[in-house]
């Protein structure tokens, strides 16, 4: 796992980037940009595109890859494996994090995906068919622990560092508020097992909506509720404190919610979401933090002004890091070109607080 002392080295050995590029995170550092590694298509190209480019971002000073079970079919993950092994950097000095939720296939597309998750998981006991949502969305205890397992297996580690309960939000579609809180403490309380056993060293909540929208939204869930149910299932475990560090939205220049929509119960009235995260001390990755790629191409120009780096990637990768109460933004990285792009964007400083305020004037 990633460790206080060999992240710590791993920013001393990067001292050219800027003050703020790494944060605390835990008791080590990470870098405030990181690698996301979500979109492609699930060929052996995409694979090695995907792995040179991790090797160079790694070695070039980002140290957080983020993934997820379901992205390109189980592929993202092993390509984040080989790539950690492959890179010449301590294991110990990189955060990886990985999510669960969806349900994957393994490799590529089956023929027949319903066929496909009938006889690998309903049939085998691993999924109860009514802790299935859309045919394929489940968070129930032990489906998450079977996942840890094979994320564990893809990435070749003895421990995740950050482990995510993915989307959560996919199943009001069909539960209740209050029953898919319950079901959270459930596996909360399974992954506070997972992470006294040693194999995770934190866990967290990635989302899409739920945290950015308002409260009467059909998608939204509240944080505060989310903290008190990981509080319950650390005593229920009994751990001394909860393993809950993180969450994941996304945020950038054209989906600035988490940090303008006031939803979140606050000791002092509503919060947004960033606010209140970094109030109950939890980090902040971001995801979509150039859009997909969209903001690639262009960024609003009274939004760039205000911001330092040579392209608009750069620009709109520093407004993301910008923002209060956040760790890291991920960044997609395919290819190598784009990985030292992204690296670049941290030899920036990130606005401070006043001028990021006043990009909402």
């Amino acid at each position: 796992m990633a460790t206080r002392e060999a992240t710590w080295a791993y920013r001393d050995d990067h001292d050219e980037f800027a003050r703020t590029f790494y944060r605390r995170f835990g008791d080590g550092v990470v870098s405030s940009i990181g690698i996301g590694t979500y979109l492609g298509d699930p060929t052996d190209e995409r694979d090695a595109s995907y792995h040179d480019a991790i090797v160079t971002a790694l070695e070039s000073g980002i140290n957080v890859v983020d993934t997820a079970i379901n992205y390109r079919h189980q592929r993202s993950e092993r390509v984040v494996g080989d790539a950690v092994a492959d890179a010449d950097v301590d294991r110990e000095a990189i955060a990886v994090a990985t999510k669960g939720g969806f349900v994957p296939f393994d490799g590529d597309r089956p023929a027949d995906p319903g066929a496909f998750v009938r006889s690998e998981y309903l049939d085998t006991g691993l999924v109860d068919r009514d802790d299935l949502v859309a045919g394929q969305h489940c968070i129930a205890p032990d489906y998450i622990d079977d996942q840890v397992d094979r994320s564990l297996t893809n990435l070749g580690l003895d421990t995740i560092d950050l482990y995510y309960v993915h989307n959560p939000e996919t199943q009001l579609k069909t539960n209740s508020p209050e029953a898919v809180y319950d079901q959270l403490e459930a596996t909360f309380e399974q992954l506070e097992e997972r992470a006294a056993a040693g194999d995770i060293k934190h866990y967290g909540v990635a989302t899409w909506e739920a945290f950015r929208v308002a409260a009467d939204h059909d998608s939204y869930l509240s944080l505060p509720e989310i903290v008190e149910r990981a509080r319950a299932a650390a005593e229920t475990v009994g751990n001394a404190a909860t393993h809950l560090r993180a969450i994941q939205l996304p945020f950038n220049v054209a989906m600035a919610d988490a940090f303008t929509v006031e939803s979140h119960d606050g000791a002092e009235g509503p919060q947004s979401a960033l606010w209140f995260a970094h109030e109950a001390g939890l980090d902040v990755f971001t995801s979509a933090s150039i859009m997909q790629g969209q903001l690639a191409a262009e960024v609003p120009d009274d939004v760039a002004a205000k911001l330092s780096g040579e392209t608009s990637a750069q620009r709109a990768i520093n407004f993301a890091r910008s923002a209060p109460g956040v760790t890291c933004s991920l960044v997609g990285t395919g290819s190598v070109e784009h990985a030292q792009e992204n690296v670049d964007a941290g030899r920036y400083e990130p606005l401070g607080a006043d001028a990021f305020d006043a990009v909402f004037e």
